[in-house]
């Protein structure tokens, strides 16, 4: 009993003490019951309110915004360390400000919890060095009701930059707004679908709300490359093309949007929801914002509105893009060659100089966006192999760069020497735009190359390999699942993994002699 009276008598005291210590000295919010608790105050953003503020302040003050004509549906806003990506998310939020909603719906991404369906907040509220966030409880049990892959999983939420770097601009721009918050916890389409889909019904009939995709850029690349991958990714922005952004950003070797999956459920239910234009109000990288520039991470604000236009023409002219895409890619002798020497002339010059070989290409197929991959051969044997799955550039550009990246960062074989390049042969397979098939015996072997895909772990197989290899259809699924993509052998036949095949032009040195 007396042991009881003690411990009553500490706890007691303690709670005094910081009743008190909250009512002198107030550096920080008291946290609200129920609330998502601040993890990443302290390192991610200031966490002293005043310091915070003043910072928060000084980018608004920065951010120069142009009058938007329509209604703002949804938008994009990067989610990186606020003295990188602020100045450009205060873009988002200087525009916010002036439309005032009642509700954020913010659309984000588990980096490190992998899940199936989409997790909602359930808490009721968010805490921010300013003071809390309410939560829209009654919104929230509405997406939960409407569909039973909405579910209740606070584990998603726990140090979660994509979710939480948003929390201090929204307090300091929306203090009476309310929040709903959405995690991704996988990059399957379905559950893009389910998100567009739930957001679409449930708030078709609602005013006064705006949803937030989080989401960063191409990740890592030197400046000049950052700004030309970044810039592709705006260009698929803009055709407001929720499923050919999905695929690009699927098998992209550097990510051009971490966050694609809420970035295609918010450009999907936008569009149902009315939006036919995308405005780009701010793009820059880490090389603007902190003038390191060999390693950067790309960052965009983007509005997607609901304008005058006629939404008929948009579609007229997304249609004739996906007709150009579909046009015949096939290549003649010239243009082969062209491509060949390319890939050899910028593996020696990159082994000599480290610099990028510049080139001049007038030839209109080798200026279009096609994926491709470089392979290396010496003796016979693979020795690198490296390419993009989809367009990220103009052709001869990616082919350029994939026969450095083959010679250079497999990670398989140690970098090819200049005194082997005489020993080295060429091939280069022009690919198509993957196609997803539900029924593995669409496969043809030697026709088609085959991409797997299983949560976050994807594996692909150009078409040559069957023939190099003489695999059957099971020998050749079975190594694509449990060696290059690392899952169970038998993925392919059980349904447990997503299936893509595309087709390739492969030609190459020793092809031609």
């Amino acid at each position: 009993m007396l042991g009881f009276l003690v411990y009553t008598l500490k706890w007691g005291l303690m709670f005094k003490n910081l009743i008190l210590t909250s009512l002198f000295f107030p550096l920080f919010a008291i946290p609200s019951f129920g609330a998502k608790e601040m993890d990443l105050a302290g390192t991610w953003y200031n966490a002293n309110p005043d310091k915070l503020r003043a910072e928060l302040n000084g980018y608004l003050t920065n951010a120069k915004i142009n009058k938007i004509n329509g209604d703002t549906i949804a938008f994009i806003v990067p989610h990186a360390g606020l003295r990188f990506s602020g100045e450009i998310a205060a873009y988002t939020y200087k525009t916010l400000s002036e439309q005032k909603p009642e509700v954020i719906i913010l659309a984000a991404f588990s980096h490190k919890t992998h899940f199936d369906g989409i997790a909602i907040l359930d808490d009721d509220s968010c805490n921010t060095p300013f003071g809390p966030i309410k939560i829209e409880k009654n919104l929230v049990q509405e997406f939960k009701k409407y569909n039973n892959k909405i579910i209740s999983y606070p584990v998603a939420f726990k140090d979660e930059n994509s979710i939480e770097l948003q929390f201090p601009f929204i307090k300091i721009v929306l203090p009476d707004t309310k929040l709903v918050v959405f995690a991704f916890g996988s990059h399957e389409y379905k559950d893009i679908e389910v998100l567009s889909d739930t957001l679409y019904n449930v708030l078709k009939n609602k005013k006064n709300y705006v949803i937030l995709a989080s989401t960063d850029m191409s990740h890592f690349l030197p400046y000049k490359e950052a700004v030309r991958v970044d810039n592709i990714t705006l260009s698929y922005l803009k055709e407001l093309d929720a499923e050919k952004l999905y695929r690009v950003s699927e098998f992209n070797n550097h990510g051009l949007l971490c966050g694609f999956t809420p970035v295609c459920a918010a450009i999907s239910a936008a569009k149902k929801l009315g939006a036919n234009e995308v405005k780009i109000l701010k793009y820059a990288n880490s090389g603007d914002t902190s003038g390191m520039k060999d390693s950067v991470v790309g960052y965009v604000s983007a509005a997607f509105l609901k304008t005058d236009k006629s939404a008929e023409k948009k579609t007229e002219n997304t249609s004739r893009t996906r007709a150009e895409i579909k046009k015949d890619t096939t290549m003649n002798t010239e243009q082969k060659k062209k491509l060949l020497e390319i890939a050899r002339n910028s593996l020696k010059y990159y082994l000599e100089t480290g610099k990028k070989l510049e080139i001049n290409i007038e030839d209109k197929l080798l200026l279009k966006e096609l994926g491709a991959f470089v392979t290396l051969h010496k003796y016979g044997q693979l020795r690198g192999c490296i390419g993009h799955i989809t367009a990220q550039g103009p052709l001869y550009l990616t082919v350029r760069d994939m026969a450095i990246a083959a010679g250079t960062t497999d990670p398989r074989f140690s970098p090819v020497r200049i005194q082997e390049m005489d020993s080295i042969d060429i091939e280069i397979s022009v690919l198509s735009q993957p196609e997803k098939i539900k029924d593995y015996k669409k496969i043809e072997m030697g026709n088609h190359g085959v991409i797997v895909q299983q949560g976050f772990k994807s594996g692909v197989y150009l078409p040559q390999v069957a023939t190099e290899t003489g695999w059957s259809r099971e020998e050749f699924m079975n190594s694509l699942c449990a060696h290059k993509t690392g899952i169970e052998s038998n993925a392919w036949k059980t349904g447990a993994c997503d299936i893509y095949i595309f087709t390739a032009e492969v030609f190459g040195e020793k092809i031609n002699e």
